[in-house]
Parts: structure tokens; C-alpha cells; sequence
């Protein structure tokens, strides 16, 4: 079976997201995260730090699991 994303996977910064590519380019995830406190929101959104290594994990995904074969 052929792989629909193709490795390796890249973490690609933008203003308020972090984007999980594939080698071709197609963004499989954004990760959004805000430094700022909005009014009426709660306390459970993301730091910079946290989607940011959120990000990398997820990248990372594909040679976790060709490492297990």
C-alpha cells in the first residue's frame, strides 16, 4: 500500500499556528496557539511553546513508525 503522506514530515512556523507538511508540500495539521488573553475565552489554549512541540511530535510520527516494523 502506498503511503498517502509522503516522509519526511516538516514543522513550518506561521504567525499564530505551527503547520505539519509532507515531503511534497501538502499541510496535513495546523497546531494554533495564542500568547494574548482574549476576552471570554478559557484558560486551555495553546502557549507557542506547547503547540509548538505538539508540532514537532506529530512530525516526527513517520519514522516512529518504521521504526516499530
Amino acid at each position: 500500500m502506498a503511503r498517502r503522506f509522503k516522509p519526511p514530515w516538516s514543522v513550518v512556523p506561521y504567525p499564530e499556528a505551527f503547520a505539519v507538511q509532507d515531503a511534497t508540500g501538502f499541510t496535513i495539521l495546523y497546531v494554533y496557539f495564542s500568547e494574548r488573553v482574549l476576552v471570554g475565552t478559557g484558560p486551555d489554549r495553546l502557549t507557542r511553546d506547547e503547540a509548538r512541540r505538539i508540532a514537532l511530535n506529530v512530525a516526527k510520527l513517520p519514522d516512529l513508525l518504521r521504526a516499530k516494523r
